[in-house]
């Protein structure tokens, strides 16, 4: 057996050029809205990074780098089509198809090498003559060392890392291209002079345990090639772990009231897909970026397992009441629930709480939802923001807007 990890190459810019044949001569970028502040890179083609075009990098920035460039506003309804067409290509190939994001997908083919690495080959040409994408593809016995290998070769390119040769191949690459190796564990690593993959594989595993505990192991399992975890089957859906929302507001939120709208509205969002998933939750992160761009973070229990976008907005409005000092103006906020359970799950009461009112609370925010499902988002919203909707009907809207709204 071998595993394939299949990567498309500087996606949404890739899209874009195929959807507009003009583009591909050009050095361009998919941005986001300024207007909306999200005017950063999102993605750019190979002539465009060759000029020192950056993901993440500001939109001014790019234009620096690289004078001429071609700024593309995205089209995600365009790139969720084409990434369920690479991913029906790949399921002629296998039944167990496991996608990590928009473009990017695992495969599990059961041959050898060399058959494997002929259909490895054979997905990457099928991919560029139906869909007019290119693909970087890693062949190894792991996910983890697939994944290394669709990095190693771009763009267009195919990447075989077999076990008698991939210590050869990768043990003196940066410890950073290791899947699940972010900046603030390649910074930690490296202060324990482990900079390279070789020198983590080769660390003692007590050492390992003891500083970066099982995530640690699990890395230096990646980089020894010893990682066994299987690719998921094409109609697996794993639980979730935590289901969250953000937004990054129009304007900055300089008052506890522009704030308690925004988390209002992002409480919505996060209640909707919780009762979509079949799960409560038993615990609010609430993320706060000031106008610096620094993140402060805050975590709360709740009472009971809950669905309802009321309990967990006021959570959260409390966390942010109790802990925030409002030295800068708020530029982003996200609610994220986690400690999710089964909604099936019979809820652990106790003497002091009112369980009754918590349970009427939740069924009627079931109702509203499915309200909404059935006559539109704006069908029922809560009454603190009925002046800024007759403020939108009017253009002249004076509280905060957030983008991207699921009901708005």
């Amino acid at each position: 057996m071998m595993i394939l990890h299949s990567d498309a190459n500087c996606f949404y810019a890739s899209v874009e050029m195929v959807e507009n044949p003009d583009l591909r001569n050009q050095r361009i970028a998919v941005c986001g809205d300024p207007e909306q502040r999200h005017g950063i890179v999102l993605t750019a083609n190979y002539p465009a990074k060759r000029m020192g075009v950056k993901t993440g990098m500001a939109n001014w920035q790019a234009m620096q780098a690289c004078p001429g460039l071609v700024k593309v506003k995205p089209h995600y309804d365009l790139y969720l089509k084409y990434s369920k067409l690479l991913q029906r290509i790949y399921k002629r190939y296998s039944d167990n198809v496991e996608p990590f994001g928009m473009d990017e997908c695992w495969i599990s083919l059961p041959y050898d090498e060399d058959d494997a690495v002929s259909v490895a080959e054979e997905i990457r040409q099928t991919v560029k003559d139906e869909t007019g994408l290119t693909v970087s593809i890693g062949a190894s016995f792991s996910k983890a060392l697939a994944k290394l290998g669709s990095d190693m070769k771009k763009p267009d390119a195919l990447t075989v890392l077999r076990k008698s040769d991939f210590k050869e191949k990768c043990w003196d690459l940066p410890v950073s291209d290791l899947l699940y190796v972010g900046p603030r564990t390649t910074k930690k690593l490296n202060n324990i002079a482990i900079t390279t993959i070789g020198q983590l594989a080769n660390a003692p595993s007590d050492i390992i345990a003891r500083k970066f505990g099982k995530n640690g192991l699990m890395v230096q399992a990646f980089a020894n090639g010893t990682d066994c975890s299987a690719v998921a089957p094409v109609d697996y859906s794993p639980a979730p772990k935590s289901i969250g929302h953000g937004a990054t507001c129009t304007r900055d939120l300089e008052d506890n009231y522009s704030v308690w709208l925004a988390l209002d509205e992002l409480a919505q969002d996060v209640s909707h897909r919780m009762i979509a998933s079949e799960c409560k939750t038993k615990a609010v992160h609430l993320y706060v970026k000031d106008n610096s761009f620094m993140y402060h973070e805050y975590v709360a229990p709740i009472h009971y397992p809950t669905q309802s976008a009321a309990i967990i907005a006021q959570a959260a409005y409390e966390l942010f009441l109790l802990y925030y000092r409002w030295e800068k103006p708020v530029r982003a906020l996200t609610i994220t629930a986690s400690k999710l359970q089964d909604e099936k799950l019979p809820d652990q009461l106790d003497m002091f709480g009112d369980y009754l009112i918590f349970d009427k609370r939740n069924r009627l925010d079931r109702a509203i939802d499915d309200i909404r499902n059935r006559f539109g988002k704006d069908a029922i919203f809560s009454a603190c923001h009925c002046r800024r909707r007759t403020d939108l009907a009017t253009d002249k809207c004076e509280t905060v807007k957030m983008p991207g709204m699921m009901y708005h």
